[in-house]
């Protein structure tokens, strides 16, 4: 019987760790690979482009960080809102 109630807990507490925060920017490096900032991040809320180079976005319009990858590296990234 405990453990259903473990699992919902453990849900919620998971839904409520957002991973766009300023401690997560700040770790964020150019040359970084997507792998890493997946690892990080998550999966992206969403992502275009072509050619090598793509654009992604983790988060809502009040509150993201935004990151251009080029050859799946970090090239630029920039962020709003973040706490």
């Amino acid at each position: 019987m405990r453990l259903p109630l473990f699992a919902l807990l453990a849900t919620v507490l998971l839904a409520g760790c957002n991973p766009v925060t300023q401690d997560n920017f700040a770790r964020l490096k150019p040359g970084m690979p997507r792998a890493e900032v997946e690892a990080l991040l998550g999966e992206p809320t969403e992502c275009a482009g072509a050619l090598g180079v793509s654009s992604c976005q983790w988060g809502d319009e009040s509150r993201f960080i935004s990151i251009q990858f080029a050859a799946d590296q970090v090239l630029l990234f920039s962020g709003k809102g973040l706490k």
